[in-house]
């Protein structure tokens, strides 16, 4: 969630042109618990970094020239997102232990810096909010509504840089946004694709055996799909598992159907990829048709489906291959 967070903010940030007495800034600090004999300050948006060595006590110091705006600090692979300006004189602290919940700053200039530690706190407060999403849709509404209003009104009375504050109420509102669509989204699947439902269709998907398979050619048994691309690793992970589970269930009521949404210059990686990896079930190439996979709402990869002999849901986000969860739902349906 802070690589949301932080996605969000640079996506967003107004750099500021205001002149300062001196061309850089100095920044220091100590870190306790340290991860690394260094820490590296980086930022794509400006194509800056610099590592600066962190003695045995856990300090480090060092001067840059920096364009105003946001950075990132890296301790190992725990990171804080920093706002730096020349002219600003920054010492920090933290305890690696517990990274986030104990970084404070102190100097000058350090005044956006502290505002984004305590903003990712309370902003990864409510993405772990289990029940946020559960709500109905006017407490949902109030609840988010609540958190940005309190949040705006944080900038009242503070010198805070305008364009950072103008940068930080457009990163809030990009927040906002995201959870309604994700509040949106899992509502679609609540009714849209719920259990006993009719299921999305795809219609002449090439089949690596040959010819082309609709999801319609696949009723009378019950059909696990997977959603996968040669690129993806974690759905290179599932495949060990995904065997053992055809292997298990094979000649059962159960056809095991792979659609690859690789694009069109990977096909050959695709096909490679079924002979190198010996891949068995039904293995189809969707080519470069999205209608499936945004019918199910799917904003990422591996996803597994599950759907029962007539074509209708039993499960529109089911266990993967690697989760006991999958034979035991199995078991339950007496495949």
């Amino acid at each position: 969630m802070k690589k949301l967070i932080y996605l969000l903010a640079i996506s967003i940030a107004l750099v500021s042109c205001k002149k300062e007495q001196k061309d850089y800034v100095t920044f220091s600090g100590k870190i306790t618990n340290k991860n690394s004999d260094s820490v590296v300050i980086s930022s794509p948006q400006f194509k800056f970094n610099r590592v600066i060595k962190v003695d045995e006590n856990g300090t480090f110091k060092d001067t840059m020239n920096v364009k105003d705006g946001f950075y990132r600090l890296f301790d190992g692979k725990e990171y804080a997102t920093l706002y730096l300006k020349n002219g600003a004189d920054i010492n920090m602290t933290l305890d690696a232990k517990e990274f986030d919940e104990t970084i404070t700053y102190t100097g000058t200039g350090f005044e956006e810096s502290a505002f984004l530690a305590k903003a990712s706190l309370e902003q990864e407060k409510i993405f772990g909010d289990k029940e946020l999403m559960d709500l109905p849709e006017l407490d949902f509404r109030s609840k988010v509504s609540s958190f940005v209003d309190d949040f705006n009104k944080k900038f009242e009375g503070t010198s805070l840089d305008s364009a950072f504050v103008v940068s930080q109420k457009q990163n809030i509102l990009g927040l906002e946004n995201y959870l309604t669509k994700v509040y949106n989204d899992k509502q679609y699947l609540a009714k849209k694709l719920a259990k006993g439902m009719e299921s999305p269709k795809f219609v002449d998907y090439e089949n690596n055996a040959g010819g082309t398979t609709s999801l319609d050619d696949l009723k009378g048994k019950y059909v696990y799909i997977d959603l996968w691309a040669t690129w993806c690793q974690p759905c290179k992970n599932e495949i060990p598992f995904l065997k053992k589970v055809e292997e298990k269930y094979h000649n059962k009521n159960i056809e095991f159907v792979s659609i690859s949404v690789d694009r069109q210059k990977d096909y050959e990686a695709w096909k490679k990829m079924i002979v190198d990896k010996e891949l068995s079930g039904v293995q189809l190439y969707a080519k470069e048709d999205k209608a499936f996979m945004d019918a199910y709402r799917v904003s990422g990869i591996p996803r597994f489906i599950l759907l029962d002999p007539e074509g209708n849901i039993v499960d529109s986000n089911a266990p993967r291959p690697s989760n006991p969860k999958l034979v035991e739902l199995f078991k339950s349906l007496n495949i």
